[in-house]
Parts: C-alpha cells; sequence; structure tokens
C-alpha cells in the first residue's frame, strides 16, 4: 500500500471519528433542548390551567363579563362572515372583469398574428425567426410595463414541413412548463378556439397569479400554440388592500360594539349587581343596608322598591326577634318563679302521699294523684329551664374523656324499671368493648335516656335494640325499637318543641313535650349529629352521632340510619351483648359472643343521609 492510499485511509478514519463526534453531539443538543422544552411546558401548562379556571368562573360569576364576552364573540364572527362573503365577491368580480379583458385582447392579437403570418414573404431561416420574433414582441406590448407574456409552441407530432425554422419561444424566460396540461390538451383538440385557465408564473423571485388565454395559429403550413398570459399581480394588490380593509374596519367596529357593550352592560348590570351585594348583607344580618337610587327609570323604582322591601323586613325582623327576646324571656322568668310555689306544694304533696294509708279511699287516691301530677309539673319545669338557658345562649359544654358504655350502662339500669313496666327487652349490640369519648357525660346521659325511654313507651311491649360502634372521627349510638312507628313527615318533626305525632295518644310516663328538642340541643352543643328514622308499623331508630375529640368534625356515620336488618353478618369478630330482661327484678349480664337464637341490632358501618 502507497503512501497516497495509507493518507487516503487516516482521512476517512478522521472523518468517521469527527461524524461520530458531531452526531453524538447533535444528540445531547436535540435531547437538551427537547428537556427545556418539556420544562417549559410543565411551567406552562399550570398558568394557562389556571387562567382557563379564572375565565370560567369569571363567566360563570359575572353576567357583565359574560354579556360582553358573548356580544364580542358574535360580533366577530359576524363580520367573518360578512367580510368572507364581500371579499369573495369583490375577487371574483375583480377576476370576471380581467378575464373578458384578456379575452378580448387575446382575440384582437391573435388575429393580428395569424394575419401577419398569412402575409409574410420569408422564405430564408433568419428571416423566418426575425419576423417570428417581431410579431410576437408586438403581440407582449413591451412598454414601461410589460401587458402580457407569451409562450409560443410548435403542436407537437407534426410531420409536415420538416423545414421549419421556430419550434418554441417565450418572453421573460418562460417556458412551455408553466402552462397547465389542462389548458394545452383543450388547446391542441380544440381547433380554432379560444381556451383560457387560471394559472400562477414565476417573475422574478416570485410567482404572480395569472391568466392564460391559448389559441392556434399556423405559420408556412406547421401549427403552433400560442399561449398570452396575463398578469393579475395588480388585481391582487387590490384585492389584498381591499380586504385590509375590511378587516382593519371589521376589527375597529368589533372593539367599537365591545366598548358600547360594556357601557351599556355596565350601566344596566352595575344596578343588580349593587343590588346583589345588599341582598347578601342583608341576608348576613346587615339589615340597615339600602341601594343607592339615582333618577326616575326602571332601575330606579327597583331600587326604591327593594328598599323599600328591605326596610319592611327590617321592621317584621326586629319585631320578630323583640317578641322572641319576650316570650323566652317570660318563659324563664315564670319557670324561675314557680320553683319557689312548686317546692313548697311538692313538699306538702310529699306529705300528703306518706300519710295516705291514714285517708279514706277517696283522699287517698287524690294524694297519689297530687303526688304524680306535681311531679310531672316538676320534670315540665326543668325542661323549660333548660330551654331557656339553650335560647339565652347560657348552655356550657363541660366535655372530657369518658368510656360511652359507662354512661349506656348507667341509662341503661335507669331505664329498667320501665322496660320491665312495658314487658320490653333491652339489648345492647356493639364490636368495642371500650370507646373513649370526649363529651359532657351529664348531656349525652339526658340524650340516651330520652331516646330509650320514648322507644319503650313506644315500643308496644317488643324488644329495643342499642347499637354501638365507632371510626377514625366518630362514634354512633342507635336506639331501634319496632313499635307503631312514624312517617317520614312525622321523623322531620320529631324534634320540635311540643310536638306529637298523635295528640290523642294517652301517655303514661314523662312527657313533657321538650325532651328530643333539649336532645337536639345537647348534640348541638357537641357539634354532633342527632336524626330519626322510622316506618308506619316498623318501628323506628334515633341515631346520635358524635366527634371522637372536642371541635372534631364528622365526615361519616359508623351506623346506618335506615336498619338493614337487625341480625349481625357473622364477621368472626368478638360481640358484646347486654339484655335487660323484663321480669320484675332486670338482670344485668355482660355476656360474649352470638347466642344462638338472639336478635342483634344492626352495627354495620353507615353514611349520613
Amino acid at each position: 500500500m502507497g503512501p497516497g492510499s495509507r493518507r487516503n485511509s487516516g482521512t476517512v478514519k478522521w472523518l468517521a471519528t469527527r461524524a461520530r463526534i458531531w452526531t453524538r453531539r447533535g444528540l445531547i443538543l436535540v435531547l437538551r433542548v427537547s428537556r427545556l422544552v418539556a420544562i417549559g411546558i410543565r411551567q406552562i401548562r399550570p398558568g394557562l390551567r389556571f387562567l382557563w379556571r379564572s375565565l370560567l368562573r369569571r363567566w360563570r360569576r359575572s353576567l357583565e363579563f359574560r354579556t360582553v364576552l358573548t356580544t364580542l364573540l358574535l360580533a366577530i364572527t359576524s363580520f367573518a362572515i360578512v367580510g368572507a362573503y364581500l371579499s369573495n365577491q369583490i375577487a371574483n368580480n375583480l377576476f370576471q372583469e380581467r378575464l373578458a379583458q384578456a379575452e378580448s385582447e387575446s382575440r384582437y392579437n391573435v388575429k393580428q398574428v395569424q394575419d401577419t403570418f398569412d402575409g409574410a414573404q420569408v422564405t430564408d431561416q433568419s428571416s423566418v425567426i426575425t419576423l417570428v420574433y417581431d410579431t410576437l414582441t408586438a403581440v407582449e406590448g413591451r412598454g414601461s410595463v410589460i401587458q402580457r407574456r407569451y409562450v409560443f409552441e410548435a403542436v407537437p407530432e407534426q410531420t409536415k414541413p420538416r423545414n421549419r425554422w421556430v419550434e418554441s419561444r417565450a418572453s421573460d424566460q418562460l417556458t412551455v412548463r408553466v402552462i397547465p396540461p389542462e389548458l394545452r390538451k383543450a388547446v391542441q383538440d380544440g381547433g380554432k378556439q379560444q381556451f383560457w385557465a387560471s394559472m400562477e408564473f414565476p417573475v422574478g423571485n416570485e410567482d404572480r397569479p395569472g391568466i392564460a388565454v391559448g389559441n392556434k395559429v399556423t405559420f408556412n403550413g406547421t401549427m403552433y400554440e400560442l399561449y398570452l398570459i396575463y398578469d393579475l399581480n395588480t388585481a391582487q394588490k387590490t384585492l389584498d388592500e381591499i380586504q385590509n380593509v375590511l378587516w382593519a374596519g371589521g376589527a375597529a367596529l368589533v372593539l367599537m360594539i365591545g366598548a358600547i357593550a360594556w357601557y351599556v352592560t355596565r350601566n344596566v348590570v352595575s344596578p343588580v349587581s349593587h343590588a346583589a351585594v345588599v341582598s347578601e348583607k342583608l341576608a348576613a344580618g346587615q339589615l340597615q343596608e339600602r341601594m343607592v337610587v339615582k333618577g326616575e327609570d326602571e332601575v330606579a323604582r327597583l331600587g326604591a322598591s327593594f328598599n323599600h322591601m328591605a326596610a319592611s323586613l327590617q321592621e317584621q325582623i326586629t319585631q320578630l326577634a323583640t317578641l322572641s327576646q319576650m316570650q323566652q324571656r317570660f318563659v324563664s322568668d315564670v319557670s324561675h318563679e314557680l320553683r319557689t310555689p312548686l317546692t313548697t306544694v311538692r313538699m306538702a304533696a310529699e306529705v300528703l302521699f306518706d300519710a295516705r294509708e291514714d285517708f279514706d279511699p277517696m283522699n287517698k287516691r287524690s294524694a297519689e294523684l297530687l303526688y304524680n301530677q306535681v311531679e310531672r309539673f316538676q320534670s315540665l319545669l326543668s325542661d323549660l329551664l333548660e330551654i331557656s338557658r339553650f335560647d339565652a345562649g347560657a348552655a356550657i359544654l363541660d366535655a372530657e374523656p369518658q368510656d360511652i358504655f359507662q354512661v349506656l350502662g348507667h341509662v341503661m339500669e335507669g331505664a329498667a324499671p320501665v322496660a320491665a313496666e312495658y314487658g320490653s327487652e333491652v339489648r345492647l349490640n356493639a364490636r368495642d368493648k371500650a370507646i373513649v369519648v370526649e363529651m359532657d357525660s351529664r348531656r349525652i346521659d339526658r340524650i340516651l335516656r330520652n331516646l330509650l325511654l320514648n322507644a319503650l313507651e313506644h315500643g308496644e311491649g317488643r324488644p329495643v335494640h342499642i347499637s354501638v360502634a365507632a371510626n377514625q372521627d366518630a362514634v354512633a349510638v342507635a336506639v331501634r325499637d319496632h313499635g307503631i312507628g312514624m312517617s317520614q313527615a312525622e321523623a322531620a318533626r320529631v324534634f320540635d318543641r311540643f310536638w306529637r305525632a298523635d295528640p290523642a295518644r294517652a301517655r303514661t310516663t314523662g312527657g313533657s313535650g321538650l325532651g328530643l328538642s333539649i336532645a337536639a340541643e345537647d348534640t348541638k352543643l357537641h357539634n354532633g349529629w342527632l336524626q330519626a328514622w322510622g316506618r308506619k308499623g316498623a318501628g323506628s331508630n334515633f341515631r346520635l352521632t358524635l366527634p371522637l375529640r372536642q371541635g372534631g368534625t364528622i365526615l361519616k356515620s359508623p351506623l346506618q340510619l335506615e336498619p338493614a336488618d337487625i341480625d349481625l353478618p357473622d364477621t368472626g369478630i368478638e360481640h358484646q351483648l347486654l339484655v335487660l330482661d323484663p321480669g320484675p327484678a332486670a338482670d344485668t349480664s355482660g355476656t360474649h359472643g352470638d347466642p344462638a337464637g338472639s336478635e342483634l341490632p344492626p352495627s354495620t358501618p353507615g353514611g349520613k343521609e
């Protein structure tokens, strides 16, 4: 191998190495650019998302923004349609006018060329070439501006005469390739007819629109195609200027329409927006707020009517608030004033009750009735005092951690005599042995005692089931009876004060009509839920849901409100069952597991209804 070969081999290796290096650098550059683009997209996307959400929020909340934007979009769409239509009509008219002119001029010029060729007396090659050149140059109409261009081409596949000296000629460095094939075929097959076609032809470094008009001419027995090309660049510039004027005028009109729509909408919507703000303040309790009224038009009359309505509402609300305060004060004062005489009457009733055995049967019965009614009167008075504390906002929550089963045990023990009287079993079911809740045990005891006594009173001697369950945030206690039940409308009003589903129904135990109302207020102090479900003939279910920690929020109750089934599914989890036997002495015992044949209340988790 010679020195030249070794040198060439080294050059090839060097070039290959440099190519690999530059290829690697190019890949690295592409990767870096793509990474930068991806980072830019990730950074821009939150901004675009925020902008889109802001526009949607503005669209939903602002009538003025929605009206102005809708007007602008409709105006832009209308002007775009009208502008496109006008532009198309103007372009079509300009083209048709230029086409008619081109066809007329082409007929005249082609006739002149044919007459010149027919009258020519030339026999040598140079004379023929000079004649063709001069004739076509005259057709071109050269001056300061070329009026038309030409392409002169012999019709292909001609055998006679064989001594023709001109095959093709064109102006301005054009060739027959610029002529559309469809036009050439029509001219070649069309005899002496004239044909035209739209086209583009190069002029310098740009392509210009034009019209090519084709004819056939003969010279010295040879058939030629003569195409006259008319430049439409001037018409195109005119059309572009007209379009620019149309779009500029349309943009100006759109802006003017937008400004007018904004001004008109603002004048109409501003009072409405002001009325909305005033309405929100009135709803928030700022009853002194009023609208500013200007003028005497419809909006001014609306503002005056709104102010009159607000003043009337303020007066009525003030009267109702005053009346409510007077009623609350009256109940509180009367309750407090009745405590002293009631205490005296109760002491006297107790003395008579204790000495009733020494009375004759009629006086003995009177002493017993007096004692029982005084007890009921004292219970009603205690409930009224408690309600007055809630109304005055003087009720205070004394919360501390305590096992809710201790409270339930105390409630069930106290309700044992009532259960024995009605002949109902009270069954407690829970999967947990202890659930510690931050609560006011006195108030929770009162709530559960009220629910259990109501269930026993209306349970008609059937079993009463108490279910307890807890989740991460809350604990729920459900008291289920199988008595007369109640409708959905009655369940919605069961917590109203002094409300009874059946006013004619005789009540033998307690019954001030305020127990469930007080229970609802106690539950509200704990930030909990107290809900009722019932069905005629199927009993009712009351569910108390409390947050495990004071100030906590309940997201979902551990027990469902509407009981699906009494029997618990076999989950393999230890159950705790406590049964109060309705015998002469309540038997309280703790049993683990599911006893055969025993009915258990539902403790499957359920959400808030």
